[in-house]
Order: C-alpha cells, then sequence, then structure tokens
C-alpha cells in the first residue's frame, strides 16, 4: 500500500493494486492509520480524498469531478 498523507496530517494508505474505473483515472481504496478499517477513495486523476459515494455506489471527487458510475441502476432514479 502507498502511505499518503490527508490535509488534516492524518496518515492515511492507498491501495492502487485495485480500484474503480472513474471516468478520468481510478478510484483507489483508502486505509486508515490501521490499515485495516477501510477509510474511503482516493482519486488518481487529481489525487484528491475530496470524494463522495452515493446510495447508488457512484463515486465523485468533488475536485476534478471523476466520476465512477454506479455498476446497476435503475433509470427510475436519475
Amino acid at each position: 500500500m502507498h502511505k499518503a498523507r490527508h490535509p488534516d496530517g492524518t496518515t492515511l494508505f492507498v491501495d492502487r493494486s485495485t480500484g474503480e474505473r472513474g471516468s478520468k483515472a481510478p478510484f483507489y481504496v483508502v486505509y486508515g492509520p490501521d490499515q485495516t478499517d477501510r477509510w474511503g477513495f482516493y482519486c488518481g486523476n487529481c489525487e484528491s480524498f475530496a470524494t463522495a459515494v452515493d446510495a447508488m455506489g457512484r463515486i465523485k471527487c468533488t475536485d476534478c469531478g471523476n466520476v465512477h458510475k454506479a455498476e446497476l441502476w435503475d433509470a427510475a432514479h436519475e
């Protein structure tokens, strides 16, 4: 895992071995300081932790707009 520092000073770990496809670059899973608890996602495009995930599984980087669309979706939710 790749060690990365969050803007608040926390050391986090980015797993670059697996990722979710994004429109600009992959999103990588991030683990907390203990390397076992899943913390969130890291944008491979702009290297930001500023990501948001909704109930449908969409991931969006709020800094650069990189987006991962949900694997399964229902047009009624659009």
